[in-house]
């Protein structure tokens, strides 16, 4: 089984946005700007890293790669039969499993974004990863430290991340060496997220997070609080208040989703550490990242081989990723082109018909199976048109 997984902040770069301007996802931008009130396309083409480090830049330019990069593995067909996202990454995991709406989702992350900058800023706090020692112990380093530092990460096995005051990281981290650490390392961030520090960014963020609505799912969602699978929408304003305090339990949902049969994950969104973290803790397992449109046709032809189980590929099984999906390119009026093309053979770039003034032209060539909108029916922007089945 696939699970999408959704990154969190610091996996942001610089120009990451460039590889997708047209890409017919490109589209999502300006609508995420409208929501955002703020200029996403500038974020993520022109903003340099030091812009970008910003948590409320930060999040919102991650978060808005990631919805390119779930729309764009949408239209090819790619789906998914469970979502988990590390820390901001929850809420692009809620947006993609239909928990929250595409709009509410970009205005909670903008401001979860600014209240966690405003927090940041009023107390001093940072982070640092503990590297090549058991979960336990690091535990325990930050309590002999014996003050406000907390572990913030458990993110795979021998990488845990430390949080809290400047002076108390430091000592936890050298009381973690002295425990047996094989390394400690500084990351670059502008404050001690996960831990208590994060308080008032949780109340200010409460208000924004008790005005929105909350669904159930298209399927499950695992969370950073519990690492636990859920299937309804009630826990989730809790859930969420939560994960600012406390520690994400990134490596505690990896190994639940495995022992739910989850085989392969498909990062969405920029960078690839949880693709890292997932090769870390899930053995024999694929994981795969989509950052970039070429990324895309690698996924397919991965997913086309031999499944992955516990034990590594089975023979003589396949699973053949060989049917796609053809999406509207605009929101109009559908008109096919000639009912006629109906399980026939076309090239890509065949003229399927026409939304509004728009054309609709499959990307790939294969046999057209069926249509799925209709002569005269309203579609929307990404709604599937038809589907075909390439060779």
């Amino acid at each position: 089984m696939i699970c999408f997984t959704y990154p969190g902040q610091g996996s942001q770069k610089a120009g990451m946005g460039a590889a997708w301007i047209d890409h017919p996802s490109w589209e999502l931008v300006a609508e995420m700007s409208e929501a955002a009130g703020r200029d996403v396309a500038r974020l993520l083409l022109d903003a340099g890293k030091d812009e970008l480090r910003e948590t409320r830049n930060s999040q919102l330019a991650t978060f808005a790669t990631s919805m390119i990069a779930l729309d764009a593995v949408t239209r090819v067909g790619i789906e998914t039969a469970a979502h988990a996202g590390h820390s901001l990454g929850e809420y692009s995991a809620l947006v993609a499993a239909g928990v929250v709406d595409f709009t509410d989702g970009i205005r909670l992350v903008t401001e979860r974004g600014e209240a966690m900058q405003v927090a940041a800023e009023e107390r001093d706090g940072t982070m640092a990863a503990v590297l090549g020692l058991d979960d336990d112990l690091v535990e325990q380093a930050c309590r002999q430290a014996d003050g406000d530092v907390w572990v913030a990460n458990f993110n795979a096995p021998g990488q845990v991340v430390i949080a809290g005051a400047p002076e108390l990281v430091d000592r936890a981290g050298a009381i973690a060496r002295d425990l047996g650490a094989k390394r400690t390392m500084a990351l670059p961030v502008g404050g001690a997220f996960h831990t208590p520090f994060m308080a008032p960014a949780r109340d200010r963020l409460r208000k924004a997070v008790d005005r929105t609505e909350f669904r159930l799912p298209d399927h499950p969602v695992y969370a950073n609080v519990d690492a636990a699978s859920h299937t309804g929408a009630d826990p989730w304003p809790e859930l969420l208040n939560s994960q600012l305090t406390n520690p994400v339990r990134w490596r505690q949902s990896v190994h639940n989703m495995c022992d739910a049969g989850f085989t392969t994950f498909v990062e969405l969104g920029p960078g690839t550490v949880l693709t890292g973290t997932v090769k870390r803790t899930a053995r024999g397992s694929q994981a795969l990242k989509v950052n970039l449109p070429a990324d895309i046709d690698t996924v397919l032809e991965t997913l086309a081989g031999p499944p992955v189980t516990e034990i590594g590929p089975l023979e003589g099984e396949a699973l053949f990723t060989t049917e796609r999906l053809v999406v509207s390119p605009a929101l109009g009026i559908f008109r096919p082109t000639d009912d006629r093309l109906l399980g026939t053979v076309v090239p890509a770039g065949q003229l399927l018909g026409h939304v509004g003034d728009t054309e609709v032209r499959t990307p790939w060539a294969g046999v057209i199976m069926g249509f799925l909108a209709v002569e005269g029916e309203r579609v929307t922007a990404s709604q599937p048109i038809a589907w075909l089945r390439t060779s």
